[in-house]
């Protein structure tokens, strides 16, 4: 296991719970991944396979709140792949970490089909934002695939009914909900706003694949207090602070 140093961090989630080793420089896991985990209704004994798995945060926040479900991580970074290993280990969480392509998926996982695939993927486009320097910063921020691709790719690994969790940004969902159609249904949506009186930039997508009930929009999930004072300006809600604090899972659907 490598040694907290110039290139690596020792981080805690889920208020100290879990310790997360990642690069001091490169793609650095914050909340997101957290609110994935949370967002996931996985029950003891089901199957979780997570697209993209960085470091591991979001697939150990969900063994840490459901300790007897079995996980799986595909990372293209082996580099990341191999932390995540270590992550897994130092926290006691039992989870297998593929290394390979999303669009090129290892046969040892297309041999599989899990009951919950879940992904946080790139989130800015091409050419639209400035290409961080940092390659593994750069594969986790910059979208090289769209995200019906991802969608699609997640589908093929659910078993019948089995259900897909995503997070994203809110200016996707159009193009998510075309590459959903026809193949998923039971479509709920929850939108994730700073505080009360702002807009969503970010949302969270859970569906199941081959059913047809009708989307949902569902309240929005509200990360910080509307009023605080300076002193407690980033004051999480008492939600968010459940989950990013005790590992409380986020209901969604």
């Amino acid at each position: 296991m490598r040694q907290i140093g110039s290139d690596i961090t020792q981080d805690a989630f889920l208020g100290g719970a879990l310790q997360i080793r990642q690069p001091k420089v490169g793609y650095r896991a914050a909340t997101d991944p957290v609110f994935l985990a949370a967002s996931v209704p996985v029950n003891s004994g089901q199957t979780v396979l997570e697209l993209g798995c960085g470091v591991g945060v979001a697939m150990l926040c969900l063994g840490f709140r459901v300790p007897d479900c079995s996980i799986t991580g595909l990372e293209i970074q082996p580099e990341y792949a191999e932390l995540a290993r270590e992550n897994a280990c130092m926290n006691n969480i039992d989870a297998a970490i593929v290394s390979g392509d999303l669009m090129q998926m290892p046969q040892e996982l297309r041999d599989q089909s899990f009951d919950h695939v879940m992904f946080n993927p790139p989130f800015y486009d091409e050419g639209k934002v400035t290409t961080p320097n940092d390659s593994g910063k750069s594969q986790a921020f910059v979208m090289s695939l769209d995200i019906s691709d991802w969608v699609k790719v997640a589908m093929k690994r659910l078993k019948p009914k089995g259900r897909l969790t995503f997070i994203h940004r809110i200016d996707v969902l159009p193009k998510a909900l075309g590459a959903l159609d026809e193949i998923a249904g039971d479509i709920t949506i929850k939108p994730l706003v700073s505080r009360e009186d702002q807009s969503a930039k970010r949302i969270i997508v859970t569906c199941r694949k081959g059913t047809n009930g009708p989307p949902i929009l569902r309240p929005p999930f509200v990360i910080h207090n509307s009023e605080t004072h300076d002193a407690d300006a980033g004051a999480y809600s008492k939600v968010a602070e459940g989950v990013l604090r005790n590992g409380d899972a986020l209901p969604i659907s």
